[in-house]
């Protein structure tokens, strides 16, 4: 038994090769098929960990026996939470998009949640694109009563904040199956969806460090459109995002309801009062401020113990070691974040 429980909520799996995919697609979509990526904002450096290229020359992350050894063995971690990025948000063709998406779970669910999992540790994320929503819904009730399936994904990047009605398939099909909706950054402003910054960023950099609005659009979409008073068992997970915005946004969102209220009756609560029932946030990339003080009270202003949920984005450069990513922490708030949290959402 480790000596300390973790659930790690954010890695990141591919497959050996395309034809792990391409296998999955009806064939009418393979002159169509490629592996997708976010072109137009490559890395400048290097994505993932250099040391996380598997002996055997498999592709990163594609190695269920080299993350084990990485990842659950190195930190004794009991569960880890497999997110695959095939970033179909982007693509304009909905009916391919959902089919693609949909090989991805076919393509995990044999391998990762399949013949690799042969202790469990490994739990899967039912991947949607949420420019289709009969389609993302239809996906997800094939998937929903699947027990290695414990939350349904989706990029950041969108067409519209995901509070408005498109969405509500897709939450009614998560709320038939009692599964999370988490978002993941990396595909704003990338084909068809649309970015949250004032036009497109020159670099990389920019970008990157603006992923934060796309959240906090989503969130205040999500909170003042009232989603979570038409589905009050609804969760939404915000992965790879930041924490540190939660609590100002909160506080000036609560500052405008105060004045705006009449024009959202159907919220019966402040919006800052939704958050610990209805969102978690994944802790990577964790903002490190100098004075390690600054931090713990920013994740005490957030609520950290009740809505954070520990991530090390495995196998990237930014990767966070269970060892390392905190200060010192209460051994409440440091528990609830490592594990408790998780393992309540995700029913562990």
């Amino acid at each position: 038994m480790p000596e300390q429980l973790i659930i790690d909520c954010d890695v990141h799996v591919g497959p050996k090769n395309p034809e792990e995919i391409k296998k999955h697609l009806d064939q009418r979509w393979w002159d169509r098929f490629a592996m997708s990526s976010r072109d137009i904002y490559s890395h400048p450096t290097y994505v993932n960990r250099t040391d996380a290229v598997p002996p055997n020359g498999n592709p990163i992350g594609s190695d269920p026996e080299f993350l084990r050894e990485q990842l659950v063995d190195e930190y004794g971690i009991n569960h880890v939470i497999l997110l695959q990025r095939p970033f179909t948000n982007q693509i304009p063709y909905v009916e391919y998009a959902t089919a693609l998406s949909s090989a991805y779970n076919d393509w995990i669910t044999e391998t990762w949640l399949g013949q690799y999992n042969h202790d469990g540790v490994f739990k899967g994320s039912i991947t949607i694109s949420t420019q289709d929503p009969l389609g993302a819904a239809k996906e997800i009730d094939r998937w929903g009563g699947c027990p290695q399936f414990v939350q349904v994904l989706s990029d950041s990047g969108a067409r519209a904040p995901y509070g408005q009605s498109q969405y509500y398939p897709i939450y009614e099909a998560c709320v038939r199956h009692d599964l999370p909706f988490a978002m993941h950054a990396g595909a704003d402003g990338i084909g068809i969806s649309i970015l949250p910054s004032t036009g497109y960023p020159t670099h990389y950099i920019e970008w990157s460090t603006c992923h934060s609005l796309s959240y906090q659009t989503h969130l205040v979409s999500l909170l003042v459109e009232g989603v979570f008073e038409r589905f009050p068992t609804l969760k939404v997970v915000l992965v790879e995002g930041g924490v540190s915005w939660l609590p100002t946004l909160l506080w000036r969102l609560d500052q405008q309801y105060e004045r705006f209220r009449s024009e959202v009756p159907w919220l019966r609560r402040k919006p800052s009062e939704y958050i610990r029932d209805h969102v978690r946030i994944t802790s990577q990339p964790l903002e490190s401020p100098v004075n390690s003080r600054h931090l713990l009270k920013m994740l005490e202003m957030a609520d950290a113990e009740r809505i954070l949920m520990f991530s090390s984005d495995y196998p990237h450069w930014d990767f966070d070691s269970p060892k390392h990513a905190f200060p010192k922490l209460p051994d409440t708030m440091r528990k609830r974040i490592f594990y408790e949290n998780a393992r309540e959402l995700y029913k562990l």
